[in-house]
């Protein structure tokens, strides 16, 4: 009678955390709803003839590959949005309205990640995998950001070209 209370116990604490679990999920979910709704209210669409000449001239000199190009402002800050290559790699970048690019993230292959970010991430996540590669350049600055994976996690991952983490939080 004592292990069919305690059993009953356990399947009821499991079904109880199943129950927190979904509720939680649920909750992140649309929290991340509401945030998208939110950062899209001061994020505008534009069409490119709305983009300064001298924004545009500066995008097409650096990228002139680029094909299917969206135009954002954001802040006072244009973004475009665009895709290169044979595999269409999508890039972002931002420029400011003096045709400064301030930002640039693209797809990025893991094996062209430098030697010592693909060591250091086999040192410190042994068993995940990686994923979602992107090549960030802020003027001189060059990052890395990538999501870890495996069965029980998951974490999206800043770091620099020495695999230094930057930047570590679960999703």
């Amino acid at each position: 009678m004592e292990y069919h209370n305690e059993l009953m116990n356990t399947t009821e604490n499991k079904i109880q955390m199943n129950n927190y679990l979904d509720m939680k999920r649920k909750l992140t979910w649309s929290v991340l709803f509401l945030t998208l709704i939110t950062l899209g209210a001061f994020a505008q669409d534009i069409p490119q003839s709305q983009v300064p000449a001298v924004v545009i001239n500066s995008f097409q000199q650096k990228y002139p590959q680029a094909k299917r190009v969206d135009w954002e402002l954001k802040n006072g800050i244009y973004e475009a949005e665009f895709e290169t290559g044979l595999f269409g790699a999508d890039h972002e970048v931002w420029l400011q309205s003096n045709g400064t690019i301030v930002r640039h993230k693209e797809d990025f292959a893991k094996n062209d990640l430098p030697q010592a970010v693909l060591t250091q991430m086999k040192r410190d996540f042994a068993g995940y995998r990686m994923e979602d590669v992107k090549k960030i350049t802020e003027g001189q600055r060059v990052s890395y950001a990538f999501e870890m994976k495996n069965r029980t996690a998951e974490w999206k991952l800043i770091v620099d070209k020495q695999g230094n983490i930057l930047e570590k939080r679960a999703d």
